[in-house]
């Protein structure tokens, strides 16, 4: 009799662990089923672009001239250029520019060699004949208006290189130009979603992604860039200058939900 119990209590821990180990094999078998046949998605969604543009008169003048001078030493181009300099700035500075719109764009001191063939051996031959100085410097100003004084009165104080003269925006009025912008760009997406829809007796229930572009400014426009000739620095004349409206853009894409009427 105690055989036969100890033989039952035996078959019962193996059924025991049978059931047990089967439950921990089916869950993983589960899991996987799942992963591979998910569930679609019922989501019906239209993309669209929106488009926002605006002509604005820029607010900035933008111009980089300076003195270019070589001397047989560069102790004397460095002398002779600092001296004309500081005439350019003290005579745009009677016109109204500040300390504060004025920064170096460029300085350079390099030596110029002169090339020549030696008559006896025919080679070509490298001889020093000096040393060239070019500070270059940039001015940025509001005041627009000024703009064609600045140049002639610098040329007249010794200016020989004009390098760029152009307009643009300030970043004050560039950050609010984006931000309506883009407030226009989003409401034009939804105003062509809404007409796409329509005939099809759908509508927009909801938003799934907004993808931002960046705000395009235009590219700066030289409007005057040469060089002075002695001639043209002593006339008279002022110098023309105009600024035009540029048109700045921002477009946006967004992904609506959408769902019938």
């Amino acid at each position: 009799m105690k055989h036969s119990k100890q033989i039952f209590t035996a078959m019962i821990a193996v059924l025991v662990v049978s059931v047990t180990v089967g439950a921990i094999s089916l869950t993983p078998n589960a899991v996987a089923q799942e992963e591979v046949t998910p569930f679609p998605s019922r989501e019906k969604v239209i993309s669209v672009t929106g488009n926002a543009i605006s002509s604005v008169k820029p607010n900035l003048a933008n111009i980089s001239f300076g003195v270019e001078i070589q001397e047989k030493t560069a102790k004397d181009a460095l002398a002779s250029n600092s001296e004309l300099m500081n005439k350019v700035i003290a005579a745009i500075k009677q016109v109204g520019i500040t300390d504060s719109e004025i920064s170096t764009s460029q300085f350079n001191i390099y030596p110029v060699y002169d090339s020549y063939q030696d008559k006896e051996t025919g080679r070509y031959t490298q001889e020093l004949i000096g040393y060239r100085v070019s500070n270059i410097i940039h001015v940025e100003t509001e005041n627009l208006n000024s703009l064609a004084a600045i140049i002639d009165s610098a040329v007249e104080a010794g200016v020989n290189r004009v390098d760029s003269v152009y307009f643009s925006l300030s970043p004050e009025l560039a950050s609010k130009l984006k931000d309506e912008l883009l407030e226009e760009a989003v409401l034009n997406a939804k105003s062509k979603a809404e007409m796409a829809l329509a005939p099809l007796n759908y509508k927009i229930i909801g938003v799934k992604a907004v993808s931002l572009s960046e705000f395009s400014m235009p590219y700066p426009m030289p409007m005057y860039d040469m060089a002075y000739s002695e001639g043209i620095a002593k006339s008279s004349a002022p110098t023309p200058i105009f600024s035009s409206d540029q048109d700045v853009n921002t477009s946006v894409n967004v992904v609506f939900l959408i769902g019938s009427n």
